[in-house]
């Protein structure tokens, strides 16, 4: 099958309910809606701008409040897990992601707990008497755990998440960044820990659930796209991913695709073959898209359908910066039309636009229905960050006239 790159792009602001912006109906339904349909949602705890994962539902369910996937969490009707990142998954999948991978792999995680046998040992039978625990709960001893930057790494902290990976423990909840662990058995229903999936299903299923997220990826990936599944190609008791994907073809599971413009075959989900043969127009609504949006995860694809150029600037030194640190890009019908780096200040209650940068050639006046609809994703914004106040620096004067979020 072979399909336009406008087809293309239209059908996946479609697929990601952004067509219009904030279109699915509010509360727990709406955002299990979207879980459904993603599968997963990518967690991180930056929060200069709102979490990530309330970034990405901010922008798809309508008056989205951070408490609403809270209470999901508190029910476990979604948990977290490794699934490319750390990331929130629909609680009924959980059979499906039992093989766990972590940061560096089960082999890794494996020997963290061979080696620290006293820590591990200690760890757990805490848990097990006194119920949820965080690592701030224990005394800190260092050894030679290292965490993403090389440095000694708490053990306690390397414990837990080994005993998360390897199925004994799960995360219970969040308060802050500070996460707590309890027993599996205490976080999820029997029937559902007692369902077994053989690790081939489960590898399989992680495989489809990152052309779920996205809608339309390739077989290479981008940035990380399939990690922590399996590599390319198979070895001896282990599928690969070309292997795996084969058969998720075979099963109907996935159709291959040929994009206009785009190197490689692409895939999508039969289910929504339709909408790629068939999508809506685009309207004229404005969504803030955050930097690990599975919108955004293939870079090269976004810069051939939509003519955008986006990498995340947070690791970036701000002399490499050409725009921002957190900076979400604007989706604007079927375009990206430039970036907005909001800031939400909580202890002056408010929100600070630290930038706003416009695509070459986009003019937000001359843009049909552009501005009425950059004030209602302002104002939204507003909302979702519990506030009514909106700052603009000196040099954005311009802007802050044109998109006047108060009568």
């Amino acid at each position: 099958m072979k399909v336009s790159a406008e087809a293309a792009r239209r059908f996946l602001v479609a697929r990601h309910f952004l067509a219009p912006a904030r279109s699915v109906a509010g509360g727990l339904d709406g955002v299990l809606e979207v879980f459904r349909r993603f599968g997963s949602i990518q967690f991180d705890p930056i929060a200069v701008a709102g979490r990530n994962h309330d970034l990405v539902l901010h922008a798809r369910v309508a008056g989205y409040e951070p408490a609403w996937c809270d209470v999901l969490y508190e029910r476990r009707e979604i948990f977290e897990t490794t699934n490319k990142a750390l990331s929130l998954v629909p609680a009924s999948e959980f059979p499906w992601f039992r093989v766990g991978f972590g940061r560096k792999g089960p082999r890794f995680h494996a020997r963290i707990l061979a080696e620290n046998a006293a820590v591990a040992e200690r760890v757990l039978g805490r848990i097990r008497a006194e119920g949820a625990l965080s690592a701030a709960d224990f005394e800190p001893e260092h050894g030679a755990p290292q965490d993403w930057f090389g440095m000694p790494e708490n053990v306690v902290r390397a414990v837990l998440e080994a005993y998360t990976v390897t199925g004994e423990i799960g995360l219970a909840r969040r308060e802050g960044n500070r996460r707590y662990h309890d027993l599996l058995e205490r976080l999820l229903p029997a029937g559902l820990l007692a369902h077994e999936v053989p690790v081939r299903e489960q590898l399989r299923h992680k495989l489809l659930s990152r052309y779920r997220a996205h809608g339309l990826l390739g077989a290479g990936g981008a940035g990380g796209t399939f990690d922590r599944i399996a590599n390319p190609d198979s070895a001896p008791g282990r599928p690969g991913r070309n292997e795996l994907r084969r058969e998720l073809i075979e099963m109907g599971a996935l159709v291959p695709v040929d994009v206009e413009g785009v190197r490689g075959q692409r895939f999508v989900l039969a289910e929504e073959l339709a909408l790629l043969q068939a999508p809506p127009e685009p309207t004229p609504s404005v969504a803030f898209i955050p930097p690990f949006d599975s919108l955004l995860w293939d870079n090269s694809l976004i810069a051939r359908l939509f003519a955008f150029d986006y990498v995340w600037e947070g690791f970036f030194p701000p002399t490499k910066r050409r725009w921002g640190w957190y900076v979400l890009p604007i989706c604007f019908g079927d375009r990206f039309v430039g970036r907005i780096e909001p800031r939400i200040d909580r202890d002056q209650d408010g929100v600070d636009v630290s930038g706003l940068w416009w695509e070459d050639g986009f003019a937000p006046r001359r843009a049909d229905g552009f501005v009425d609809a950059m004030r209602d994703a302002l104002r939204a914004y507003l909302r979702f960050a519990g506030t009514g106040r909106l700052e603009w620096p000196p040099h954005l004067a311009a802007e802050r006239r044109l998109f006047r979020t108060r009568p």
